[in-house]
């Protein structure tokens, strides 16, 4: 009887394992409606600009965002929120939201992010997980809503960081396959390029104290700003 009740609880456990999965999976997909996909974070503006002509060029500016950008302010953030939200702490909720929003670096982004988080904050609210309005005092930041779901949904914080990046990472290749432009082909092979990149920015995170969480990228923030007065585009940033 006690074997067979360790391997019933073992069961359980891997079921609310793969339930976790399967979330991480709604939440990172493409066709959750926040609207990611209209945001090109000043990639458009380098495709234009020539700083961008080809698979080989874009594989470095998204690598060196990965690393610098997200790997030293989104990710290391994103687990400070979720342990935030997992011990009901509001003031380091506030801390860490507030802190991304100034980290952002032009006004674009700055939206982007706003209106991201409030887009999902309506998602998560149809599955009934509405506490983020009581408890944050600004707009809540994209993060800030994806570390609240992660948290509330069972996904474990190496996980929810690696769904993070991994949703940012395939938008932008989305994104360059209509600007660069890319093939389908050459999109999936610059995926498969980059992913190895993802376990190696999320360790490297978690050494990060907090006075260490920052930086800036100005190539991204310049291209982000000219992306604002650009003549003609497709994308909102």
């Amino acid at each position: 009887m006690a074997i067979m009740r360790t391997t019933i609880n073992s069961l359980a456990g891997s079921e609310d394992t793969s339930l976790a999965l399967l979330r991480l999976m709604y939440l990172v997909s493409p066709a959750l409606p926040v609207g990611a996909y209209a945001y090109s974070q000043g990639q458009e503006y380098a495709v234009d600009a020539c700083w961008l002509k080809d698979g080989v060029a874009l594989q470095a500016w998204l690598g060196d965002v990965m690393r610098y950008g997200l790997g030293r302010l989104d990710v290391p953030v994103l687990k400070r929120l979720y342990i935030a939200w997992t011990d009901g702490d509001d003031a380091q909720v506030n801390q860490w939201n507030d802190f991304l929003f100034a980290s952002r670096e032009t006004r674009e982004l700055l939206l982007e992010d706003e209106q991201l988080g409030l887009a999902l904050g309506r998602v998560l609210e149809t599955h009934g997980i509405s506490e983020y309005k009581n408890n944050i005092k600004a707009s809540p930041s994209f993060a800030t809503l994806f570390a609240l779901a992660a948290s509330r949904w069972g996904i474990s914080v190496a996980d929810m960081q690696k769904g993070y990046v991994w949703a940012w990472l395939e938008n932008q290749v989305s994104v360059a396959a209509k600007t660069v432009p890319l093939g389908q082909t050459q999109a999936q092979k610059l995926l498969m390029q980059l992913m190895p990149l993802i376990p190696e920015i999320i360790d490297k995170s978690s050494t990060l104290q907090d006075d260490d969480i920052g930086g800036s990228l100005p190539g991204l923030a310049l291209a982000s700003s000219l992306h604002e007065r650009q003549y003609s585009r497709l994308f909102r940033s």
